[in-house]
């Protein structure tokens, strides 16, 4: 455990890392555990013939990601990652998952080995024993402990105070409670568990399945047909996770906030969905709907889809995943998106 008081770096400042910004802001005013001052990597970018970290620095605000929030006075935006991390004694991850691995290149050998890290990133990636989880990069390439945080969690309605959970997964539940501490308020209420493998994963597949439920929208099939695709989402979750994860896989994991409540919400709100839904409505690319729609944020949903297929397609078990498998080939392969109809009709647990 590093010393305190810890001083808080967060790796990213999007919308959800610009609401965790304000988060752990507020809470450190008061907590004599962690150093007073945040630092906030923020990737340069001019918005309005300024630069972004200008203006968070001097009128408290994200204009880009996160309009109308004002962060806390302590919280400091730099634009230089290996500068953002110097000396840092509590790394939270909240980036794109498409960028970690030049994230983690970049800041390797300038982490304090007794740092502590939380990823809030929501995406695998393929290594050669098939699954890869980005804590699993994080941890190889800093060298630190990385628990992961979860949940059913839209970032504007955390911003606003409104109420949630989450779900943080550690395997040394002391280094668990301590992001607890750092994190929780009376409106963002979290959980603390073991099996944090489950919990990184449901927090990535859930985005394929939202996918899913995104196209049943853009045609029109009803709340029976979503809530089929989101059963049958869930089933293929805990299917891919007993297949995939090194440790033991606990049910009870899948019914916290990380698993069925963050399926149930992103199915109902959510880019993924928002944008599947366009994509069926509008014949426009994946690629132009995420220009048009996301202001600068990234879909998690497809690119997930295609680490997921190639996994399974290593292993030979792509008919297990019947419904993993349709999305990416809608999204990627050119399937019709109505063939997603036959796919449900078909299941394995229909069978």
């Amino acid at each position: 455990m590093a010393i305190a008081p810890l001083k808080v770096c967060i790796v990213g400042s999007g919308n959800w890392g610009t609401v965790i910004a304000k988060i752990i802001g507020n809470n450190v005013k008061t907590l004599q555990k962690f150093a007073p001052t945040v630092k906030m990597w923020v990737f340069e970018e001019v918005v309005n013939g300024r630069k972004l970290t200008d203006i968070i620095n001097n009128d408290h605000e994200n204009v880009k990601y996160l309009p109308g929030h004002k962060l806390p006075e302590n919280v400091v935006a730099i634009s230089s990652l290996s500068e953002a991390v110097q000396d840092a004694g509590v790394l939270v991850f909240v980036t794109p998952h498409q960028y970690i691995h030049k994230v983690c290149d970049e800041i390797s050998g300038r982490v304090p080995k007794e740092a502590l890290g939380i990823t809030l990133i929501k995406g695998i990636d393929e290594g050669p024993e098939g699954l890869k989880l980005i804590s699993d990069i994080i941890r190889e390439k800093t060298g630190i402990d990385i628990s992961v945080l979860m949940g059913a969690n839209h970032a504007c309605e955390v911003a606003a105070g409104k109420f949630c959970e989450t779900t943080i997964g550690s395997k040394v539940r002391e280094n668990g409670l301590l992001f607890k501490e750092l994190l929780q308020t009376p409106s963002f209420r979290i959980t603390v568990v073991e099996d944090s493998d489950t919990v990184e994963l449901c927090g990535a597949l859930k985005n394929i399945v939202a996918m899913g439920a995104g196209f049943c929208d853009g045609l029109r099939y009803g709340d029976n047909t979503k809530a089929a695709i989101i059963r049958l989402g869930l089933m293929e979750m805990i299917s891919f996770a007993r297949i995939f994860c090194k440790n033991q896989v606990s049910t009870a994991t899948f019914l916290e906030s990380c698993g069925v409540a963050d399926l149930i919400t992103t199915c109902f709100g959510g880019r993924n969905r928002r944008v599947a839904e366009a994509f069926v409505r509008t014949n426009k690319t994946l690629e132009e709907l995420e220009e048009e729609m996301l202001n600068g944020q990234k879909l998690q949903g497809p690119p997930t889809s295609v680490e997921v297929y190639r996994i399974l397609k290593q292993k030979g078990l792509v008919d297990k995943f019947p419904l993993f498998t349709v999305i990416y080939q809608i999204c990627y392969e050119g399937k019709p998106v109505q063939e997603m109809l036959p796919c449900l009709q078909n299941h394995p647990e229909h069978m």
